[in-house]
């Protein structure tokens, strides 16, 4: 059950990242640095790529072992993605999504699809702008609601001009129609690793966010490697819908895509009232 919680100062440290000011500066600087192959986090551009994986050699237990950069996979007290559980009641200005029409950029970039969004959308957090600068998805989701992952779950990955990251992510669950804004995504998937490919078919982004915008809101971390901190997440509590058709075409290619829930410790989950 939620539990009210009103102390300004926490609010204004969780969503401009005082909490950890130090770890959002280095994980702005991580995602700068990253390929356009990149998922939530990869290696830095002009380096040989670690092979870090879901299952088997290089699954989320070993990450923080396969490299220094990575070891604050292991070591770092706010990573992400956590159980979404006990939240506090806040009073929070919310999250307002401008997202454009934009034609779609696609890659396979060995972890997850991912779509490289055109200059122009944006999400207003809490009176600060960040850039949208691409979104993937995972199967299943990576956060779990009460323990319970949903079929799959979608990251929106935006910066503010300051570096700082924040991600929207949005639970996908199986209805009985299929996704009409999913449909061009799913219909250009490359089945393999690939560069980024401009199709020239125009996507919607926008009807891909929920139509209620209830939400609960952290401090993390990027969901691979090198999971870096300082990370400002804001999950919505209400799922979109797909098909069974088009979660199985995506979890053929990635039958698991998503790192297991890490501790919370002494962090706040706060949800809007």
């Amino acid at each position: 059950m939620a539990r009210n919680y009103d102390r300004r100062a926490v609010l204004a440290g969780l969503v401009g990242g005082a909490l950890c000011p130090v770890c959002a500066g280095l994980a702005g600087r991580a995602f700068a640095a990253e390929t356009p192959a990149a998922g939530d986090g990869a290696a830095e551009a002009g380096r040989a790529a670690v092979h870090w994986d879901y299952t088997g050699a290089g699954a989320p237990d070993e990450w923080g072992t396969l490299e220094a950069d990575f070891r604050v996979c292991s070591l770092g007290m706010e990573q992400s993605p956590i159980n979404l559980s006990g939240p506090m009641k806040a009073q929070l200005a919310g999250d307002v999504p401008t997202f454009a029409d934009m034609p779609l950029t696609i890659l396979h970039n060995g972890h997850t699809i991912q779509v490289n969004c055109a200059l122009g959308s944006k999400s207003t957090i809490d009176g600060q702008v960040y850039e949208l600068l691409q979104f993937h998805f995972h199967h299943p989701s990576e956060h779990v609601i009460d323990g319970r992952p949903a079929a799959m779950e979608l990251h929106f990955v935006h910066k503010n001009a300051a570096g700082n990251l924040a991600v929207l992510g949005v639970m996908m669950e199986v209805g009985n129609a299929e996704n009409a804004a999913l449909a061009p995504i799913w219909a250009a998937m490359p089945a393999t690793a690939t560069p980024e490919r401009n199709t020239g078919t125009m996507i919607k982004p926008a009807e891909l966010l929920p139509a209620k915008r209830e939400f609960w809101r952290y401090q993390g971390s990027l969901t691979t490697p090198p999971c870096s901190e300082g990370v400002l997440w804001t999950v919505f509590r209400d799922p979109i819908q797909m098909s069974q058709g088009q979660l199985a075409r995506f979890a053929q290619l990635f039958p698991v895509n998503a790192r297991p829930p890490q501790g919370r410790g002494r962090r706040f989950l706060l949800e809007n009232m």
